[in-house]
């Protein structure tokens, strides 16, 4: 018997469940399909601390808000994943776990899928497998020696598990800064190979930089005014031990081994690009940049009667880094290298002319140029916001009412 759907969504994750509860509100036939359970990625992909990195007062989906006793507090992953699977049930969502789209093609006026039990037609199809899919790895990763073990964010669970020597962390976004400042809290030796990122205070006069950047209007700049729809470098943040500053110079202060970026690798040795002080130069000035976009602010609105400001840290810590050109992994005993260099897209089994040239969605706030099949939950898809809980309510009423007017 063929199954028919009027939408079908690709993936269980927050924008699934958020699309679908859009749906439902529009009385708009459809099924989730969600390749393993739900939540799928933050079952199986994330390390033992990992912490949400905003507070758990911006937890917020369409007729969902948090409403626990730790507001200003960080939930732990496995906290998250119980949102979504109470987020689910109350909302009664057609989910189909264990049903992984290996094809989908167009079929003259909508879509057939591929899946384990034979095909899925559909009028329209929305796209929602998440922001972070495939992590990137270099072309060069094979060229490491043999000997050294080789790993990403998805893999990593706890020190414990990588060998015994020195711990080489590439790149320093919010993971690679995470899982840096956990290696060495637990006793390991931590190289870190910096990335351009951008440096914020975790709090500044008694307020989240969530609650800033919020407030400043920042979270409403979208993708379209950077050149080149490029997104800016991600902000480190964390929300371990209830959430503090990540400074880069400081973790060199207390006895990271900074290093620029790596550029090729041959046999037991990497080479590296002389640019750690830049990239930490940058990040100092970002965040003096934040400070001072957030003073202004403050002081056009006295009627916010935001704490007094306490002394900050110094703009730019006493610590250089020591460039160097190469790194000799034997020679500083590195056993293990974490590869935290971002993500890739997935979507090889999208057989529609509905990406570029590298395999990114051609997307408009979702909208593809395929009629009638869209993308939700990208990270930047048209702000920020798109890719996180509070945002991605936005853009699935954005879709839904496209939809009503196709």
């Amino acid at each position: 018997m063929r199954e028919q759907h009027d939408t079908v969504v690709i993936g269980g994750g927050q924008a699934g469940l958020v699309m679908s509860a859009v749906l439902q509100q529009r009385d708009r036939e459809h099924i989730v399909l969600e390749r393993r359970q739900l939540g799928g990625r933050w079952r199986t992909e994330r390390w033992g601390s990992l912490r949400f990195q905003f507070p758990n007062w911006s937890l917020e989906l369409p007729g969902y808000a948090y409403s626990g006793d730790d507001a200003h507090g960080f939930a732990h992953w496995r906290e998250i994943l119980s949102v979504i699977e109470d987020y689910a049930a109350r909302t009664r969502a057609p989910v189909r776990e264990q049903t992984e789209v290996t094809e989908l093609r167009q079929d003259g006026g909508g879509f057939v899928l591929s899946v384990p039990e034979g095909t899925i037609h559909a009028r329209r199809v929305v796209v929602a497998t998440g922001p972070f899919q495939r992590p990137r790895v270099p072309r060069f990763a094979p060229d490491v020696a043999a000997a050294v073990m080789q790993t990403d964010p998805t893999r990593y669970r706890r020190p414990e598990d990588l060998p015994d020597g020195a711990v080489l962390v590439v790149g320093s976004g919010a993971s690679g800064c995470q899982i840096g400042d956990e290696l060495l809290r637990a006793g390991r030796t931590v190289f870190l190979s910096v990335s351009r990122h951008r440096r914020v205070p975790r709090r500044f006069r008694g307020n989240d930089a969530w609650w800033w950047h919020d407030r400043m209007g920042r979270h409403a700049t979208t993708i379209d005014s950077f050149p080149g729809r490029q997104w800016p470098p991600s902000i480190v943040v964390t929300g371990v031990n209830g959430g503090y500053d990540v400074n880069v110079r400081q973790m060199a202060a207390d006895g990271i081994r900074v290093i620029g970026r790596i550029t090729g690798a041959s046999d037991g040795t990497l080479t590296v690009a002389g640019n750690a002080n830049e990239v930490l130069d940058e990040a100092d000035q970002r965040f003096a940049g934040f400070l001072a976009a957030a003073r202004e602010f403050a002081a056009a609105n006295p009627d916010l009667k935001l704490a007094e400001e306490e002394p900050a840290e110094p703009l730019v810590l006493p610590v250089s880094v020591a460039e160097v050109e190469s790194v000799d992994l034997r020679h500083e005993n590195i056993t293990a290298i974490i590869w935290a260099t971002g993500y890739d897209y997935d979507y090889g089994w999208l057989r529609v002319p509905a990406l570029d040239a590298y395999g990114r969605p051609l997307q408009q706030r979702g909208v593809s140029p395929v009629p009638e099949l869209y993308f939700l939950g990208l990270h930047w898809m048209h702000t920020i916001k798109s890719g996180l809980f509070s945002g991605v309510g936005n853009d699935a009423e954005y879709l839904a009412e496209h939809m009503d007017h196709t």
